[in-house]
């Protein structure tokens, strides 16, 4: 997700979420009969970013997982503007639903964590502690829990976790 373009990112994610709803609502073979699309800025090993058309199809489904077959296609040449859009195209007589318009589940808004506090919620976030925190960015523990109380004070959580949570859903990490 560090290659998706920032002002993509709420979109993916409100995509993933409208999907897992619209595929859990389909029973039985109806789960096969359908082709999921959306596209989104995928950045490029040089820096520059590139249009990405991602599809995919479930081709199985147990208890516990469900395997998908997805191609991704550079479309920059082919869609010009910057608006991504999700699709659900209908297979075997299913109806096709073109330009599904998402709940704003995550919409970007404006950081409130400075740099540093980004950083750290960043690391909090892949499951670091404030040791292993402090090591990688060279600062002390104490530095680390100070920014951790900042953190907390300005989104106005009750724990870490929390944190987290409104930091991921407003797309600040």
């Amino acid at each position: 997700m560090g290659l998706i373009h920032p002002d993509d990112l709420p979109f993916f994610l409100n995509f993933e979420v409208a999907v897992g709803k619209f595929m859990a609502a389909l029973s039985g073979e109806r789960l096969f009969k359908y082709k999921v699309q959306y596209d989104f800025r995928a950045k490029k090993a040089n820096g520059e970013y590139i249009k990405i058309l991602h599809q995919y199809v479930v081709i199985q489904k147990d208890i516990d997982n469900v395997l998908t077959f997805a191609v991704d296609t550079d479309i920059t040449n082919l869609k010009k503007e910057h608006k991504p859009a999700l699709s659900f195209i209908g297979m075997d007589g299913e109806p096709s639903y073109l330009n599904v318009d998402v709940d704003n589940v995550f919409k970007p808004t404006k950081h409130i964590f400075t740099k540093r506090e980004r950083e750290i919620v960043k690391a909090l976030a892949s499951g670091m502690s404030s040791v292993e925190i402090a090591e990688t960015l060279s600062i002390s523990r104490h530095t680390v829990d100070s920014h951790r109380k900042n953190m907390i004070k300005k989104t106005e959580a009750k724990s870490t976790n929390e944190v987290i949570q409104i930091a991921f859903n407003n797309g600040w990490v």
